[in-house]
């Protein structure tokens, strides 16, 4: 691409989920319930979690992170969504449409991260559970989160590189309510070869490294579990996991929802309704997640309302 090739590109339209009239006060309305939701029932984690001293352990630890993770990861689509759809406006800037593609990628491969190492730390306590204390310590734990951070803001980096590269020129509407890397690689009208290759390779090493951990990880757990003798001691161990399992199940699915959808290049409306799946509704339930199915999580937010 020639310098300055796309200096005259200032500002992109974002679609959204619907053009109706009739819809946006409903869309509104719903987006900033599952957003204020989303938000207090993370934070009311990341405050038991420090509050009380006997959740001050790993698993708690990386939970509070992925909570935060959850905040900042909804908070870099939905409030620029609400904005527009108040205003009734589909503008946003071709900066703005950067740095919110950045962020995506950021918390969205943080949390994909996360999750790897929150299953690491359940099979360390199942598997090994005479060495978990030793092993899983305050300085480890700091690393595993301080690495997850560098690696998804080095993928993050790579893909807006990527993305400057290309030139835009006539067609700016982007089917979606927020600046998706994959809607703004196929709005380009330079070469993306390159850029989709790139995109390819980040997704299998960014995804699929991490689910093969996790699977990994609880192929031994359930080989741990399988062989203790008492029923009772089964669904304790079990149990421990339950909440991480449901986690991942949902972030995996909804994720090959996404892929299933944006695979059809024809139904880039299916795509952005599959998206909020991924990018509201799960970070929405992780809170419930874990504190419906988690006495010490609760009994935590009962002695801070108490």
């Amino acid at each position: 691409m020639e310098p300055g090739n796309n200096t005259h590109i200032s500002n992109f339209l974002l679609v959204g989920l619907s053009e109706v009239p009739e819809l946006q006060p409903l869309i509104f309305g719903l987006f900033l319930s599952m957003y204020l939701i989303t938000v207090f029932g993370n934070l009311l984690i990341i405050l038991a979690v420090s509050s009380d001293p006997h959740l001050h352990t790993p698993m708690y630890f990386f939970l509070s992170n992925l909570s935060f993770v959850d905040i900042c990861f909804t908070s870099t689509t939905i409030p620029r969504m609400l904005q527009n759809v108040q205003i009734q406006s589909k503008v946003i800037t071709y900066e703005g449409c950067i740095v919110q593609m950045h962020f995506y990628i950021l918390f969205a491969g943080l949390d994909d991260i996360l999750l790897t190492v929150m299953a690491y730390d359940r099979f360390m306590a199942i598997c090994h559970p005479l060495h978990y204390t030793v092993t899983m310590n305050a300085q480890l734990c700091g690393w595993l989160v301080l690495v997850s951070w560098i690696i998804s803001v080095l993928n993050s980096l790579l893909h807006n590189l990527m993305i400057l590269r290309l030139s835009f020129c006539s067609d700016l509407e982007i089917h979606h309510f927020f600046c998706e890397i994959q809607q703004l690689i196929q709005l380009a009208c330079s070469d993306t070869f390159l850029n989709n290759t790139v995109l390819y390779f980040g997704s299998v090493i960014m995804g699929g490294i991490p689910l093969a951990g996790i699977i990994y990880s609880y192929s031994k757990i359930v080989a741990s579990i399988c062989g203790i003798s008492s029923a009772q001691g089964q669904y304790k161990a079990f149990s421990t996991c339950a909440s991480h399992l449901s986690v991942v199940s949902l972030f995996y699915f909804t994720c090959l929802g996404v892929y299933l959808s944006s695979s059809d290049t024809h139904s880039s409306e299916a795509s952005a309704i599959a998206s909020v799946m991924y990018t509201v509704v799960t970070p929405m339930l992780n809170p419930f997640i874990y504190s419906l199915r988690n006495k010490a999580v609760k009994r935590a937010l009962k002695r801070f309302f108490g």
